[in-house]
């Protein structure tokens, strides 16, 4: 469950000065449309599952040679007056050839995919309004991945969602060409008698 900050209106400038300030050390927070919201610290479940996604998207940038994986809730600026700062769980961006050319704050290129994982006190309403943040400023393809169902929900600009099931497989679709995984990898633990895979290329 998120909870409102009650503050004036933030550029993503003064965001980023803000959140950096010692008392706001080992918090997690967003900016939307100038108002600065308070996220909950995530949980194991959340954590393991976070770590599968950006383990398969991460060998399948190594495997193509382009692209890179961000994690963490690391911010992007997907809109300006007012500014949203939004933080992907994660995320594949391609607007950087080298470590030294990532950007040192927030860069203002939206990523080619951008993940959520479900958490229990996530409100629909919330995660609708900032899937709807990505798909309009520039995000190609969002996964929301619902690990009490097992599900991923892949939303598109100007599709439909649709969903994907643990047993079935799940595409990069043209945004990500030739990535697929089971959605059941996602929630990998090894020793738990399921097999690993590797995303196909």
């Amino acid at each position: 469950m998120s909870t409102d900050i009650t503050t004036q209106p933030m550029t993503a400038e003064q965001f980023y000065d803000w959140v950096h300030r010692a008392e706001n050390a080992n918090r997690w927070f967003e900016l939307v449309r100038g108002e600065v919201i308070e996220l909950p610290r995530p949980l194991k479940l959340h954590g393991r599952v976070c770590m599968n996604v950006g383990y398969l998207l991460e060998a399948y940038v190594r495997q193509r040679n382009k692209g890179y994986v961000i994690s963490n809730d690391s911010g992007v600026v997907l809109s300006r007056a007012p500014d949203t700062v939004r933080g992907p769980d994660i995320a594949v961006y391609e607007d950087a050839d080298s470590f030294d050319d990532l950007h040192p704050k927030y860069g203002e290129t939206p990523p080619r995919l951008a993940v959520e994982v479900l958490s229990p006190n996530d409100k629909a309403g919330k995660l609708l309004s900032k899937i709807a943040d990505y798909l309009n400023n520039g995000v190609e393809l969002v996964w929301l991945v619902d690990p009490e169902e097992r599900i991923v929900n892949v939303h598109r600009p100007q599709k439909n969602p649709y969903q994907v099931k643990a047993d079935a497989e799940l595409t990069g679709d043209d945004v990500l060409p030739g990535f697929r995984c089971r959605v059941a990898e996602f929630f990998f633990v090894p020793g738990s008698g399921a097999k690993e895979s590797t995303p196909n290329t």
